[in-house]
């Protein structure tokens, strides 16, 4: 039911917060502010019903912010644009009648009396005050940044725990130039720095360290030869390290298992320490222990993980919560390694972290003790790296960051490593002209004419060029590597079958950028599967079908299954010579290639996967990636989902536009979460 109009004058300036509830609810019939927003402002209304309306929409406001991926308010920076606070369109007709916005609400409001009104109110506690009744407010002012309580103690949980770590200093073998060289004994071309060379270095002297790099700068490799410098000297003295592997999703567990495992091989080590180099991968979320239903772990500060080196894969996904349960779960003493490419999209839940550690990255900021140590035990001259010097001991991070800066999959001949950078760079202009140019086989552009194009269709099917397969490859081989009918059900005919398909799969993948609409995840999974059937490459009109390709859209601890695994339907004999049964194939994510068949019923959280969200495919590598925008612009468009688009893809890259410009108006757009932790570490260390 609609609210009639308050009147302007009732509203401006602010006077009685029940006049903002009310004011609040129409914004949420406009979709402008969820309900779980204004639910929260009706508790901290009935906590005080006399609170200050200035506190109640700021408090509307943060919870908005939080959903949107930001961990705080910043009431300095909301003043500047308050509109942008709902993600309300820059221009356009937003209002009608008396239907005000942030904008004149706030309009004319001194950032200095906002904080004020903050720190006098009862609901707020000042970051500063460690007052036993402080720490019952449900909010939190710390400088001019708003947080509801619970994120303010995430962040300081982890603020807390990275500078013990970065204290504390490890003992390092006497002999680690030695070491370094031997492990890496195939340096890069003559005049490039051997990045990976100095992460390791570097991580063998801290408690805490990140190494960040795009697809094929070798991450994966460094940590191994990481793993094998600090496991070599525990062997020797017959106490070797406890070890563990970790990523955020299954698929990831699975890449990094796979990965690992063919790197540890190569290893210039004796055979007693590579068999003390893990392999097998879990997800974070298995690792702490998840208790379904409940936010808590099994491991946590009371219960330590029993694990002396813990290295976590695609560090990116990682929310702050997760970042922060999984620093608690980890005992003093015990080493803590984050991979992860920190231009890629942030996780879904609030916070950037990985980004937020890594700003300096880029730049470098080694102080002169660092430089000169580096270059004491790895040989590498940073003397024309270009890096920024830290001259001040302002920096504490960056001195245990590494950015691995070449690319070894996407050389300087790479179309895909091309657009990458470009796009990472935010220059539009470059990138289109890339893509414009024709000049690489690994690079495509489909400009659509109208909704209904069929290009799409034939793309999709059939992929593009030469070699690219679309989803008609795995179909066909479903029926042409099908066992025989006679097959025993107990064969490991079936499980290669199975094998065989999902590999084939991950030939090609629809990456979109929305859910809703033509050109979103939900739209275009009708569409493609309407295709399928069309060409009856999938039979019968059932929800369930052999063939369908599923994704899990939750954990399910009962089935072994988490959130981004994918399965395929597939029909298998129940019984030697009796009716076939429809299962699900799922990958094992064992690094052995492991399938596990699971039925239908017993699937609550899938969704058919022909498309699927850049968030979900964060962790895969497909071999050709065809990404598609909307026909509108978006706030999820943003140079870090293209690029993230673009670099899952290992072979061949296709980049689907239903309208012009919308390409380049993302790539121009850089996501900004707002967060304290990055300036509280600074300031931690002043």
């Amino acid at each position: 039911m609609s609210l009639s109009p308050l009147p302007l004058e009732e509203l401006l300036p602010l006077n009685r917060a029940s006049d903002l509830v009310q004011l609040l609810e129409r914004w949420v019939e406009r979709g402008w502010l969820r309900a779980l927003d204004k639910a929260f402002v009706g508790f901290l209304h009935e906590l005080d019903p006399q609170a200050d309306p200035l506190v109640l929409l700021a408090a509307a406001l943060t919870s908005h912010q939080l959903g949107h991926g930001h961990v705080c308010l910043d009431l300095f920076e909301t003043l500047k644009a308050p509109d942008f606070a709902l993600s309300l369109p820059p221009e356009g007709d937003v209002q009608t009648g008396a239907m005000l916005l942030p904008s004149q609400l706030l309009d004319g409001l001194d950032g200095t009396h906002w904080c004020h009104a903050l720190a006098a109110s009862h609901l707020v506690a000042l970051a500063v005050d460690g007052s036993e009744a402080a720490h019952s407010r449900p909010l939190v002012l710390s400088g001019t940044r708003l947080y509801l309580r619970r994120y303010w103690v995430y962040e300081r949980r982890i603020d807390t725990a990275l500078r013990l770590r970065l204290a504390t200093e490890e003992s390092i073998a006497a002999d680690l130039p030695q070491r370094l060289d031997r492990l890496f004994d195939q340096p890069p071309p003559d005049g490039v720095i051997d990045w990976q060379k100095l992460a390791c270095a570097l991580a063998t002297r801290g408690a805490f360290s990140i190494v960040t790099g795009g697809p094929g700068t070798g991450k994966t490799t460094t940590v191994v030869r990481l793993l094998a410098l600090l496991q070599a000297p525990a062997v020797e003295t017959g106490n070797p390290l406890r070890i563990r592997l970790a990523a955020p999703t299954g698929k990831a567990a699975a890449r990094l298992t796979e990965s690992i495992s063919q790197q540890v091989l190569s290893l210039n080590v004796p055979s007693s320490v590579r068999e003390k180099i893990p392999t097998q991968v879990t997800t974070v979320h298995r690792l702490l222990g998840s208790r379904p239903g409940t936010r808590h772990f099994r491991h946590h500060l009371g219960n330590p993980l029993p694990l002396d080196v813990l290295v976590v894969d695609e560090a990116s996904m990682i929310d702050l919560e997760m970042m922060a349960n999984l620093l608690d779960a980890l005992a003093p003493h015990a080493r803590l390694v984050l991979l992860g490419d920190k231009d890629q999209l942030a996780s879904v839940e609030a916070g950037a972290v990985l980004g937020d550690l890594c700003r300096d990255a880029e730049a470098g900021w080694y102080s002169p003790d660092t430089r000169q140590w580096l270059q004491a035990v790895s040989g590498e001259d940073l003397g024309t790296s270009g890096l920024l010097e830290d001259v001040d001991g302002s920096h504490p991070l960056a001195q245990q960051v590494v950015m691995l800066r070449y690319s070894r999959r996407f050389g300087e001949g790479s179309g895909i490593g091309q657009l990458a950078r470009w796009v990472n760079q935010q220059n539009a202009e470059e990138a289109r002209n890339l893509l414009a140019a024709r000049s690489h086989d690994d690079l495509f552009c489909l400009s659509l004419k109208g909704e209904h194009d069929h290009a799409l269709e034939r793309l999709v099917l059939d992929g593009q060029g030469d070699e690219a397969h679309g989803y008609r490859y795995y179909l066909n081989l479903l029926r042409s590597a099908r066992p025989a009918l006679d097959t025993p059900r107990e064969s490991a005919a079936w499980t290669h079958w199975a094998q065989q398909l999902l590999q084939a799969f991950d030939a090609f993948q629809l990456l979109c950028a929305v859910r809703k609409g033509p050109w979103g995840v939900e739209g275009l999974n009708l569409r493609i599967t309407a295709a399928l059937r069309k060409v009856r490459l999938i039979e019968g009109d059932d929800p369930w079908y052999e063939g369908r390709p599923v994704l899990m859209t939750r954990n399910d601890y009962g089935l072994g299954l988490m959130n981004g695994d994918i399965g395929i339907a597939l029909k298998l004999p129940e019984s030697d010579g009796g009716p076939q049964v429809l299962r699900v194939a799922f990958p094992r994510n064992d690094g052995q290639g492991g399938v596990r068949f699971v039925l239908p019923s017993r699937l609550n959280d899938v969704e058919t996967v022909y498309a699927m969200t850049v968030h979900k495919s964060q962790g895969s590598e497909f071999t050709h990636t065809a990404l598609i925008l909307p026909d509108t612009l978006n706030p999820v468009l943003t140079k870090e989902l293209i690029y993230t688009g673009i670099t899952r893809a290992k072979r061949w890259f296709s980049l689907i536009e239903p309208r012009g410009g919308v390409f380049e108006e993302a790539v121009r757009r850089k996501v900004k979460r707002l967060s304290g932790l990055m300036l509280e570490l600074d300031a931690g260390a002043e």
